[in-house]
Formats: C-alpha cells, sequence, structure tokens
C-alpha cells in the first residue's frame, strides 16, 4: 500500500462529479467522475462513494466544491440551482464520517485556488475567474484569498447583462448565465433552427466560413459575456480573467467573432490551464489548508478578533461574557475603558463623551497590539460610531489577522425599554433619557460592519452560548485555510 501523502478534491458539477487524490504540491495521483444527480440525497451518497473509492480513510482531509452560493466562510450551503443542497451540513456529515478535516465551499473558488496555485493565474496578485458549463460560476481572488464579502460573494454568474433577458433560478432576468452558458448556447442554436445535437465544433467551423447564421449565434452568445467581463474589469481590475469549466475554451473562441471596441476596461481573458481538473485540484488544495488549521489551538501568529457589535442595549455585554467564561478570552468593553475617566471627570457633555469614546476605542485597539501573537480578544462594542476605515486601521495597527462578528440585536422600542431600565445605574457623562428616541432610531437602522463573517444574534431569544463558539470555530477554521500561499 502507498503510503504517499494525499487530500482528496470533490467537484460537484453539473452533468459530472469528479474526485480525485492530490498530492501537496498539486498533482492528481489518480482520478474518477461519474454522472450526477439533481437529487440531493442521490448526490450526497455519490460523494461518499467517490470519497470511499478515493480511500477517504486515508486521506489528509477532504475538500468539496459545491454548485451554487456557499457561505465561504462556514462552508454552510445557502443554495443551489440545478442542485440544491441547502440544508444540507456537508461539512460535518462527511468529516464525522470520514473522520478527516473537512473544508467545503462554492465550486468556482475551489477551481480558482487551483489556477491561482499551479494553473493559469500562478503569480498573480488578482484574478477572477468564469467557469462555463451547465450554468456560469463566478470567483474572485485578490492578495491569495477568495473574496467571500459578507458570505459568498463571487456570483458573478448573476451579472444582469440583459434586463428583458431570459427568468433566472435567482429571481433576476437576464444574468449572464442565462445568456452565454453552455445551456443557453442551446437556446441559441436552436432559436437559430440548428438540430439539437449541433456541437460547438460544427458552429466555430460555420462561422470562420463566414456563414451568418452561425455568426449571428457566436455574437448573440459572446456579447453578454464580454459585457459582463468588462464590468468586471471596471469593477475589480484584475491581473487576468480566466475562463474555465467545460465551455471555457469555446467561450473564449466565441469572444474572437465580436466587432472589436476600445474601453477603458479591456481585461487579460485567458482559458483556464487546468481544464475540467480546475476544480479537485483547487479543493484538494484547500483541503491540505485546513491541515495547517487547527480551529481549537490559537493562531500560529497575528491575533484573532471576536467584534461583539450591536447599539447600546442591544445585549452585547450578556453574550460576550457567556463567550468570556466558556473560553477564557478577554473581554475589553468600550464602556469599562472609558468609565473611569467618567468617573474622575466632572460635567462631561455630549461631545467630550464622544472624544472619550473615540480615545477609548483606539486604546482597546492599543491593548490588542501589545499583546502576544496567537491571542484571541473578545470586544464589546457598537462599532458602527466611528466610520469602518478607522476600524480598518485600527485593526492593521493592532495585528488582527482573523475576525468574526456577533450581531446583537432586538426590536427597537426594547432598546428603548432596556437603555431606561438602567439609566439610574449609568455614571454621569453617559447619555439620558433624552437619547432614547435618536437610540430607537438609531436601531432600526444599524447594520454589521461585515469585516468578515457574520452571525445574527436576536438578543431576545435564549443564547446558546456553545452554538455560537461552534459557528466561530468554522469561521475562524475558513479563515485560516484561505491564507495566502507562500
Amino acid at each position: 500500500m502507498s503510503l504517499q501523502l494525499f487530500s482528496i478534491g470533490i467537484d460537484v458539477g453539473g452533468t459530472n462529479m469528479r474526485a480525485a487524490q492530490i498530492s501537496p504540491k498539486g498533482e492528481i495521483i489518480r482520478k474518477t467522475s461519474v454522472t450526477g444527480s439533481r437529487d440531493p440525497s442521490k448526490a450526497v451518497t455519490l460523494i461518499k462513494s467517490l470519497i470511499h473509492e478515493m480511500d477517504g480513510e486515508r486521506a489528509t482531509a477532504i475538500g468539496i466544491g459545491i454548485p451554487g452560493r456557499v457561505d465561504g466562510w462556514t462552508g454552510e450551503i445557502i443554495s443551489g440551482g440545478f442542485l440544491n443542497l441547502s440544508g444540507c451540513d456537508l461539512q460535518s456529515e462527511m468529516s464525522s464520517t470520514y473522520g478527516r478535516p473537512v473544508t467545503v465551499a462554492n465550486d468556482c473558488s475551489m477551481a480558482l485556488i487551483g489556477e491561482a496555485r499551479v494553473g493559469a493565474a500562478r503569480g498573480m496578485n488578482s484574478s477572477v475567474m468564469l467557469t462555463i458549463g451547465t450554468g456560469i460560476g463566478g470567483a474572485v481572488m485578490e492578495n491569495g484569498r477568495i473574496v467571500n464579502g459578507r458570505r459568498c460573494a463571487g456570483q458573478l454568474g448573476h451579472l444582469v447583462v440583459n434586463l428583458h433577458g431570459q427568468p433566472c433560478p435567482c429571481g433576476q432576468r437576464g444574468c449572464i448565465e442565462t445568456e452565454s452558458s453552455g445551456t443557453a448556447l442551446q437556446r441559441h442554436l436552436f432559436e437559430a433552427g440548428y438540430a439539437p445535437e449541433t456541437r460547438f465544433e460544427t458552429l466555430l467551423t460555420l462561422a470562420e466560413s463566414g456563414d451568418e447564421t452561425a455568426l449571428r449565434v457566436m455574437v448573440a452568445w459572446a456579447a453578454p459575456l464580454k459585457s459582463a467581463i468588462n464590468t468586471l474589469s471596471a469593477a475589480f481590475d484584475p491581473d487576468v480573467v480566466l475562463l474555465g469549466g467545460g465551455m471555457g475554451k469555446a467561450a473564449l473562441a466565441a469572444l474572437n467573432f465580436l466587432p472589436h471596441s476600445e474601453t477603458w476596461y479591456e481585461a487579460d481573458i485567458r482559458a483556464a490551464r487546468l481544464d475540467d481538473d480546475a476544480g479537485v485540484i483547487g479543493c484538494g488544495l484547500a483541503a491540505f489548508d485546513l491541515t495547517n488549521a487547527n480551529h481549537y489551538a490559537k493562531p500560529a501568529n497575528g491575533k484573532r478578533l471576536v467584534m461583539v457589535n450591536g447599539v447600546p442595549a442591544s445585549g452585547k455585554s450578556a453574550i460576550s461574557h457567556k463567550l468570556a467564561d466558556e473560553t477564557g478570552w478577554q473581554v475589553l468593553g468600550l464602556d469599562e475603558i472609558k468609565n473611569p475617566f467618567l468617573e474622575l471627570i466632572d460635567d462631561v457633555d455630549r461631545p467630550f463623551n464622544r472624544l472619550l469614546g473615540r480615545a477609548s476605542y483606539k486604546s482597546i485597539f492599543s491593548i490588542i497590539r501589545n499583546a502576544a501573537p496567537g491571542t484571541t480578544f473578545i470586544v464589546d462594542a457598537w462599532f458602527g460610531f466611528q466610520p469602518a476605515d478607522v476600524l480598518k486601521e485600527h485593526i492593521a495597527m493592532a495585528g488582527i489577522t482573523q475576525i468574526v462578528e456577533l450581531w446583537c440585536h432586538a426590536p427597537a422600542e426594547t432598546i428603548g425599554e432596556r437603555y431606561r431600565s438602567r439609566l439610574e445605574n449609568r455614571l454621569p457623562g453617559h447619555p439620558g433619557a433624552s437619547y432614547i428616541p435618536e437610540l430607537i432610531e438609531l436601531a432600526q437602522n444599524a447594520k454589521p460592519i461585515g469585516l468578515g463573517p457574520v452571525l445574527d444574534i436576536n438578543t431576545i431569544q435564549p443564547k446558546d452560548a456553545r452554538a455560537i463558539l461552534d459557528w466561530m470555530e468554522k469561521a475562524f477554521e475558513n479563515q485560516a485555510s484561505q491564507k495566502p500561499p507562500a
């Protein structure tokens, strides 16, 4: 029996499921593929069968790429199109079945990881990828990390390019997926009178010979794609735009039939180098990243921040101290830093109170900056009272590398009543009863900051600290596994 170190990559596609053993260098040791299924229970069974066939019990870790919306921080499957695995905790199920670390992410994000590490985007600082097949997937990478946004950024197949176009399962009309996917090409061919079995190679030959009908189909299929690429170039200014998936090279060829136009947003458009293997390679490499990220341990470098965020009286402090009791992590609260000054300074008015708040805010991050690498802090504050750019500066100054946000909220009137009930115990210098209408309006409009994964917590409901910690551990683990390549 070979003792070669390997991970397993599983790429769940629209037509086929692919699986491979992947070496730490991104080499395919062996691979297989099977016809996929749109039935969720059958799909999960197929995934398990593929992992077993790839010797899952001996794998270092397992990575799975899923079509649709997947929380890039936690691996939660939010929604899908042709295969909807939402509600299935695939990460936990596969980990418990095979006793191995498992990461789950969007399939195109996994493919871009593969291309960035060992493919056409290797050495690039910024890249965008569109995978063109049954549908269109998308992913964006900056500084070696997939851009996840709040949860699942990169749904590039749902950029709208035709306001009056075909309806899309996402609820919009005219998404690029409905105009320039493999499925869309079949529709364009049918509408032009071609037989259902017509292949792209036949269409290409006809277009190259000047056939007007073939040229019209090419333009109808490729023009929306070029519009989407121009938009992505304007938004991200990437080093390269990769076209992958089963129809990626065909789409690149089709773009050549569009009339040339000078715009500000010309991009370096290339075919993905790894072809259909990009997904399994990316999944395998992302799985190896997990082996360097023990979510129960301290981060090896940098520091971790748990932002317990919410307006005053939103229930932040109770959450913060429950988590501290479970973990032993230090809580730094804005009021705890500020109150000693209010005890010693007389006649603090609202402007001076705000000045103290800003100074206390910065002091929190100065304390974190001076802490040892590998520490985790819980910060209890209303982070929205300062601009996000100020917070980003403080985070960089403190050496924080991983962030999760717990967004605490309650009905606005409840928050107003909570604040009123605490007035007699608050130090002079804090806003009084006249602040309550302003607070209620603030509570109605406040939003999380969104610098990392966000967990929504309604504080009028029972709070399960263990469930919150489980979510945080997964989120920290996924952030650690997405570190830039060395």
